[in-house]
């Protein structure tokens, strides 16, 4: 990507599931951009779990036709898409990304390196809503068009929406936690800054009323595989996505929710 600027010197700290990534760049404005694009997920911490230099090059210098690309080489992750081009060094806890002036883009990025880094813990990221009632997190996953965004604007008052479009979720020693996210989806509004212990995880299936039926675990562990966010293909990285999801399984219940849409659902989440 030709023409970045170089030098960083500004920075911010955006925290999401309690491991802050600080980003730098010689461009103020953008570390505002930053700011405000994060609000509620900006942190004051001085250690962070990755640290970036961001090199913005001039709008019109992306190439939107690339595929997403992630892969692992001489100790680092290579990320390139055709709006970005970013590396990062585990080891060293360092990393670089080449953008233009986009907060998106930067999404993308933060959002890959934190399947990285959840994979080491047993975490993951997830194609789903999720939202707390009464101190306990409920998933509500699908494709596409099945109802994730539909069913966090449906939600009551005594909800808290920690995300309409992607989940965070953690192990902490024997239990899963859902975690509140900046990325959002139709709603475009950033989740809650919350967390507490997911009590279900529902795949939901549109129908002409609403029910909850128990699945088999072979379908509960495909069903979340098939929603998992998956971009690397080095086979630890697999391995410890498989496992993490065979261990979700054996601990969280896992069912099929089909609605109609209409608040009356919520009767059923308790």
């Amino acid at each position: 990507m030709p023409g970045v600027t170089a030098a960083p010197r500004s920075s911010m700290v955006v925290e999401i599931g309690g491991l802050p990534i600080r980003l730098r760049c010689d461009d103020l404005a953008f570390i505002r951009l930053l700011i405000e694009r994060y609000a509620g997920y900006v942190s004051s911490s001085v250690e962070a779990s990755a640290d970036f230099d961001i090199e913005l090059a001039p709008p019109g210098t992306e190439s939107g036709d690339e595929d997403l690309r992630v892969c692992w080489d001489s100790g680092r992750w290579q990320i390139d898409r055709g709006d970005f081009r970013a590396e990062w060094n585990p080891a060293l806890a360092r990393g670089r990304i080449q953008q233009t002036i986009n907060p998106y883009s930067l999404d993308s990025v933060l959002r890959i390196v934190h399947t990285l880094l959840l994979a080491r813990t047993g975490g993951f990221l997830l194609h789903a809503s999720s939202a707390i009632r009464n101190g306990r997190a409920f998933l509500f996953a699908g494709v596409s068009g099945a109802g994730k965004t539909t069913i966090a604007r449906l939600a009551p008052p005594d909800v808290a929406l920690l995300t309409d479009e992607i989940s965070f979720v953690t192990r902490r020693e024997d239990r899963y936690l859902a975690v509140g996210t900046p990325f959002f989806g139709e709603l475009a509004r950033v989740g809650e800054n919350l967390r507490a212990p997911v009590e279900c995880l529902y795949l939901l299936a549109k129908g002409p009323a609403n029910k909850i039926e128990p699945i088999d675990a072979a379908d509960a562990v495909r069903g979340l595989l098939g929603n998992v966010l998956f971009f690397a293909r080095d086979p630890e990285f697999v391995k410890l996505v498989f496992d993490a999801a065979f261990d979700f399984v054996s601990r969280v219940p896992v069912r099929r929710l089909t609605f109609v849409p209409d608040a009356s659902v919520w009767d059923l989440i308790i």
